[in-house]
């Protein structure tokens, strides 16, 4: 199953099919790739999953369904480690949440920003999506939770989690392991992609441009970026990311300046340059994409 495919299953399990039915779609096969020196990225069904094994044990960035947890350990395993002794999620989403209650019971401390268990502990309501989605078991839920900035100092590196406010949710944390110059976007950065902005989690326009601007301040040539979906990037993707936001936000921010409707907006087909390339067979297709960005610009 190709890279794409399973990114869009993710999204459509993620936010487009009850919680209770995405549980019994298949596993998929998990591909591993070598980021840093004990650094790796895990692809396979939901977000990418950051994977840091040395002599301190296993630290963990997201852990996509739950199904996934056996196919996510057995790849940790083939790296040389063992049960993940921190798992940190970026955001709350099921995609990167839905293995916490597995791999805590297997004793993993799950971490998270304050915001993150807040909406994880309760039934959270998806307008956009037109989706419900129930409060996760209690074993799911993050242990340790922060409100700004925490530091774990493990396998001989010092991985700086950062909280970005009101970007692609209201719980959004962006990893960076210092000495190895890699940086987990979590869903701040979709790499390739239109991003998918959760307006009814908090989300905004405004957040995920700074979320993206701090991932530019803390990147260099030679900095690995793993985004929540997507190959694994270098600075330059993420400049073209922004690029691309910008572009096409302002399009729409300036067809709804003249008074067009959504339904209006669409039908110019205002981004019609980047669709190909960036809505291409993704969940997020280019009619999706400009409709988001409406109902968040009503918000504002």
């Amino acid at each position: 199953m190709t890279r794409i495919l399973l990114g869009a299953m993710a999204l459509a399990l993620a936010f487009g099919i009850p919680a209770a039915q995405a549980q019994q779609q298949p596993e998929a096969a998990i591909r591993t790739e070598k980021v840093a020196e004990g650094i790796y990225v895990l692809f396979g069904n939901g977000g990418n999953v950051g994977v840091s094994v040395g002599h301190d044990g296993v630290f963990m960035i997201d852990d996509q369904y739950a199904p996934m947890t056996p196919a996510i350990s057995a790849a940790v395993a083939g790296l040389g480690g063992g049960a993940p002794r921190f798992v940190l999620n970026t955001h709350w989403h099921g995609d990167h949440t839905g293995g916490n209650e597995g791999l805590g019971k297997a004793g993993a401390l799950i971490i998270a920003h304050d915001n993150v268990r807040a909406r994880m502990s309760v039934p959270q309501a998806m307008e956009f999506l037109r989706q419900a989605v129930p409060a996760s078991p209690p074993g799911a839920l993050p242990v340790v939770t922060f409100s700004d900035t925490v530091t774990l100092h493990l396998n001989g590196d010092e991985i700086r989690a950062m909280h970005v406010a009101h970007a692609h949710t209201d719980g959004d944390t962006i990893v960076r392991f210092q000495a190895s110059n890699v940086v987990h976007a979590g869903d701040t950065f979709f790499n390739g992609l239109y991003p998918f902005i959760d307006v009814d989690s908090g989300g905004s326009i405004a957040g995920l441009m700074a979320a993206v601007d701090a991932l530019l301040s803390m990147s260099d040539g030679d900095t690995r970026i793993i985004p929540g979906h997507g190959p694994v990037a270098g600075r330059a993707a993420l400049e073209e990311y922004r690029h691309m936001l910008v572009e096409t936000v302002g399009r729409v921010r300036a067809l709804r300046a003249e008074g067009k409707s959504a339904d209006e907006i669409v039908a110019a087909a205002p981004n019609a340059d980047y669709d190909a390339t960036w809505g291409a067979n993704w969940f997020v297709s280019p009619e999706r994409y400009v409709r988001m960005l409406c109902a968040l610009m009503e918000r504002e």
